[in-house]
């Protein structure tokens, strides 16, 4: 697109401005470079305790961002987002997944095909315990029900957002 541009007969009248706002050739060149997307995307997956993944190669990242769930490919527009609590589907490969449980946090997407999550809590779908999920969100629903402050109603409310999302985690995921 910006060949064309160049070659336009407004480019032609005013040599100087194609080069000094667009770089000349050199854009030219780094434009075919960057023309060519890579194969896999490198992903991180970061808890403030620990990384749990570093740069590794993956082929896709299903995410449960805060205005839905999108998925991510090689090549995916930059993007910012608060993750709200769900599944982190993370592909090695175009079949194989991995399958964590985030609570929150934010997920950046690079330029270049770099992924970056960094979640308050990531935890395997498959070492989550459905007992102790049910029992839990039974214990926030009725302090969510008995809750008498705003204080008290907020939190019973973000336990039971993160335990309903974590038992259709355990429901949809995990290992049979």
């Amino acid at each position: 697109m910006l060949r064309l541009f160049t070659r336009t007969p407004a480019a032609r009248a005013l040599p100087g401005v194609a080069t000094r706002f667009f770089g000349g050739s050199r854009v030219l060149r780094d434009e075919a470079a960057a023309g060519a997307i890579p194969s896999h995307m490198e992903f991180s997956l970061l808890t403030p305790h620990e990384p749990i993944m570093n740069s590794e190669p993956v082929h896709m990242a299903i995410i449960p961002g805060s205005d839905g769930i999108f998925g991510v490919l090689a090549g995916h527009v930059p993007t910012v987002t608060r993750l709200r609590p769900g599944t982190l589907s993370i592909y090695s490969d175009e079949t194989n997944a991995t399958h964590w449980f985030v609570s929150s946090g934010f997920a950046v997407v690079h330029p270049d095909s770099r992924v970056d999550i960094q979640a308050i809590e990531a935890v395997k779908v498959d070492d989550l315990d459905q007992s102790i999920v049910s029992a839990k969100l039974t214990s926030f629903n009725r302090d969510l029900e008995t809750a008498q402050s705003e204080e008290d109603k907020a939190a019973a409310s973000i336990g039971v957002e993160c335990f309903t999302a974590m038992q259709a985690s355990i429901e949809q995921y995990a290992s049979k």
